[in-house]
């Protein structure tokens, strides 16, 4: 049941591409998408939190700080993921943002958390190579630089938060840590839209079946069932379930959207996922909290 809740977060996590994709095409703008996103999970994750009735323990000071991640962090790594996904295939975007456990395992080395050992170095050379391949690969001709650089951006950005959530906000509960996280990005994309004069509402009314689906399939679902399937199979191997989710990306993708990844692009993106299995195989129990909290707790784009 753990490693089925695991795949089934995956896989929910995976679909918030195409959805986005989806609701582009209904008329939504990245910035109406976005507050919407974290609008809504920060509501059902604040009546969780309500219904589940956990005392808040936390100093106050560590509860401001996961707000203002949210508010500053997290709402940079999805604007620059929304951004890119306007610009390119939900597929291709999905490979390049699992480049950031590499980042992630190169960040830790530098700053002293980790160390580099064979099979780290390993698998870092194969998430180069397959990164190479999946850029290479796209043979068309009609890759999107910018749409590239917004998605390394938001690998990079995302990066970065987990480096410091890891160190900052260790001994806060996930559930609470994913809740302040939530109300501090739908904060930030409120302000965002007050100063703006306000989000579009007048687009074609699918647009708020991929909204809604986004809000409470591929973000408030996809963290509650990996909470369930992490506290039954242990953050390694959520961990390592959770590289299922370019898969489906890539899967739904063709299905929906007619994207048809190119053969060396399909070699790269399984080296990509295959590294980051083996990335958090190969981690020690002591350091498993940063790959915890990078996959779960701090949820996804």
């Amino acid at each position: 049941m753990g490693a089925i809740l695991c795949l089934v977060s995956a896989a929910c996590f995976g679909a918030m591409a195409v959805f986005g994709k989806l609701a582009y095409a209904a008329g939504v703008t990245p910035q109406t998408l976005l507050l919407i996103r974290f609008g809504l999970a920060a509501v059902t994750l604040g009546l969780v939190l309500a219904v589940a009735r956990r005392p808040v323990t936390a100093p106050r000071r560590t509860l401001a700080a996961a707000f203002g991640m949210g508010a500053i962090g997290y709402a940079a790594q999805a604007s620059l993921f929304f951004a890119a996904l306007e610009r390119m295939d939900a597929s291709l975007l999905s490979l390049i943002l699992y480049t950031y456990p590499l980042f992630v395992t190169v960040g830790a080395v530098l700053l002293g958390r980790d160390r580099l050992t064979r099979a780290r170095a390993a698998a870092l050379l194969a998430a180069s190579a397959g990164t190479l391949l999946v850029l290479l690969g796209a043979g068309t001709g009609h890759l999107d630089r910018g749409g590239v650089v917004l998605g390394f951006g938001a690998a990079l950005t995302y990066t970065v938060y987990i480096l410091v959530a890891d160190h900052v906000l260790r001994d806060l509960p996930p559930l609470l840590l994913t809740g302040l996280v939530m109300a501090g990005a739908a904060t930030t994309f409120t302000v965002q839209a007050l100063v703006t004069g306000g989000v579009r509402t007048d687009f074609a009314a699918a647009g708020w079946r991929w909204l809604i689906a986004i809000a409470l399939i591929s973000t408030v679902l996809a963290i509650l069932t990996f909470f369930a399937g992490l506290r039954r199979t242990g953050p390694s191997t959520a961990a390592i379930l959770s590289t299922f989710e370019p898969v489906v990306t890539t899967i739904l993708a063709a299905a929906t959207l007619g994207e048809n990844p190119t053969a060396p692009q399909i070699a790269g993106g399984l080296l990509i996922i295959l590294a980051a299995a083996l990335l958090h195989l190969r981690t020690k129990p002591s350091k498993v909290a940063l790959g915890n909290r990078t996959r779960n707790a701090e949820t996804r784009s």
